[in-house]
């Protein structure tokens, strides 16, 4: 899955990040001739700021759908620290969205948000929209496990995202580091987990997670880096670059 633009960079970081719905899918195309079986798109507004907004996001998934038949898209519901919980949560209901992102921690942010949340995650699983959930360090996946077996977040089967590393490089993605989140994995669940990475061994991360059994989520959201260690052109280089490493 790439992931090509994110809630925050912009020109000033690469030039190449796509922050027009236009941009976004001429970048799905690309990718998706390069190996890209998914999208994890953002949508920006006027000013080039994160943005959700059910309308936007229809149109964006409407020309996707036409432009790569056959990729698997699936939007954000991502804060951006500009979004609470209860307007998040609104605004995938007006979409309900094939397939979207999840932050636990967005949706708990204290424990009085479990009741709205558990509504949320129930009623999703309802219209059979499938939440990606992600969980930003091993003790979160623990958290998501407990909720999961106290049936606070219903199902049986999970799609997982795992973040490896941060934003800000406080945190360094390194290989070794995938297993603290895949050897977590209870064998009496079942789980279909992706991980992203940041920084220059983004790739070598993500080659150790798919030895692991996981799906690789790459784009200039998390990196903008080579294995290299040279900076890429573009999207589709960095999911050609991930392709070649895995073959």
């Amino acid at each position: 899955m790439v992931a090509p633009n994110g809630a925050r960079r912009g020109r000033d970081v690469h030039p190449a990040i796509p922050l027009t719905d236009d941009e976004v899918v001429e970048t799905a195309k690309a990718c998706f001739a390069a190996g890209a079986g998914g999208i994890h798109a953002h949508i920006r507004d006027d000013n080039g700021i994160h943005l959700l907004d059910a309308g936007r996001y229809q149109a964006l998934l409407d020309r996707l759908t036409e432009a790569v038949p056959g990729m698997y898209l699936q939007v954000t519901s991502e804060s951006g620290d500009i979004y609470d919980a209860a307007t998040q949560q609104r605004i995938m209901r007006e979409l309900k969205p094939q397939n979207v992102s999840v932050a636990l921690r967005e949706m708990v942010r204290q424990p009085s948000d479990w009741a709205e949340a558990e509504r949320f995650y129930d009623w999703a699983a309802s219209e059979n929209v499938a939440i990606q959930h992600i969980v930003y360090a091993p003790e979160e996946l623990q958290q998501f496990l407990d909720a999961v077996d106290r049936g606070a977040i219903p199902g049986n089967h999970h799609l997982l995202q795992f973040v490896l590393g941060s934003y800000d490089g406080t945190k360094i993605s390194k290989p070794e580091g995938v297993s603290d989140f895949a050897d977590m994995l209870p064998d009496e669940m079942s789980f279909d987990w992706m991980l992203c990475a940041f920084g220059r061994e983004e790739s070598s991360c993500l080659v150790e997670t798919l030895r692991q059994g996981g799906k690789a989520r790459i784009g200039f959201e998390n990196s903008l880096w080579n294995a290299d260690g040279t900076l890429a052109t573009s999207n589709a280089e960095r999911v050609a670059e991930l392709v070649a490493m895995s073959a």
